[in-house]
């Protein structure tokens, strides 16, 4: 099978097409035909090393699929050849689906829902549900609840947007101004232009000096810190990336600090698919580039800034 393989860390030149062994499954495995994958911030970190010698190399990226069953081993109950499928793959668990087939233990796996293509799937599994496991799991995010949520215009804050208002909530959520618009079409009742507004200020002022019940931070930096002062005493503060700052604010107001990463996702990927198949969610696609483009999708991705809405996702068959 054909691969997109990075045979060193570093830049997005360290990848090339390779032609690799097609895996067989095991025991309690799918062969799934990968239709179409994306690339998150992970995947960039992986690249350049972040995570060391935990990574072989030679390596496979790419930690979200969409796919079809096109084999099961022994003792897998709950899929068929044919079964449209989706899920996410953990970062230290082998190769990924920058590839035309991938092999997958059925717990990680869930049925894609029906009404999306596979490109929309699969810019579902890891942003989609890091979002579920960082409002609903870790937050627990309530009908009426307030919450401001960093970086709504990116692949989880698209999903938390529309996850918080799904569960109730009036979404307050900063993005750069060229932005607004889109982060209030998925669902954000309040959007702040992090580049020219202070959305402590904002919030403090909107709320009555209360605060916002639960923060999501998807931005590093001192951004969860400086939340804790925008956050009601008891209330919950969220972060899926690394921090800097202090945030012994959290002490005299009671807040309680989580963070999240992704794990046992198949139980949220079904939660995700019912809000799917309802149309009270659905996936943001911003770009989509061919396999062997999975240089350039890693390049606009860590470029950022205006255009790189939702999710970038790479077609593979």
């Amino acid at each position: 099978m054909k691969a997109m393989v990075i045979k060193d860390f570093g830049g997005s030149e360290v990848f090339e097409l390779r032609e690799v062994d097609k895996p067989t499954p095991g025991k309690n495995e799918l062969l799934v035909k990968v239709y179409a994958t994306s690339v998150n911030p992970a995947d960039c970190g992986v690249r350049q090393g972040v995570f060391g010698p935990r990574i072989k190399l030679p390596a496979i990226l790419g930690y979200d699929v969409s796919g079809v069953v096109e084999a099961i081993a022994e003792n897998v109950r709950d899929f068929q050849v044919g079964d449209e499928v989706y899920y996410a793959i953990g970062l230290m668990d082998g190769d990924g689906a920058n590839a035309e087939y991938h092999v997958a233990n059925e717990s990680i796996v869930a049925k894609k829902p029906a009404n999306l293509s596979h490109q929309e799937a699969a810019s579902i599994p890891v942003a989609g549900g890091t979002a579920w496991a960082a409002l609903i799991d870790r937050a627990n995010v309530k009908i009426g609840e307030t919450v401001l949520i960093h970086g709504g215009a990116g692949g989880v804050g698209s999903f938390a947007i529309q996850i918080a208002k799904a569960a109730g909530a009036y979404v307050y959520t900063t993005c750069g101004g060229y932005d607004a618009d889109f982060v209030k079409s998925i669902g954000a009742d309040r959007a702040i232009d992090y580049r020219n507004e202070n959305f402590v200020e904002i919030i403090q002022r909107e709320t009555g000096g209360q605060g916002v019940d639960v923060c999501l931070s998807t931005v590093g930096g001192e951004v969860l810190a400086q939340s804790l002062i925008a956050t009601k005493v008891d209330g919950r503060a969220v972060t899926v990336t690394g921090v800097q700052g202090d945030l012994n604010f959290a002490i005299g107001k009671n807040i309680t600090v989580h963070f999240v990463h992704l794990e046992r996702p198949r139980p949220k990927l079904e939660a995700l698919r019912t809000l799917i198949e309802r149309s009270q969610i659905k996936p943001v696609v911003g770009m989509t580039f061919a396999l062997n483009q999975v240089d350039q999708a890693h390049e606009r991705l860590q470029q950022g800034g205006a255009g790189v809405r939702g999710k970038i996702v790479l077609q593979v068959a």
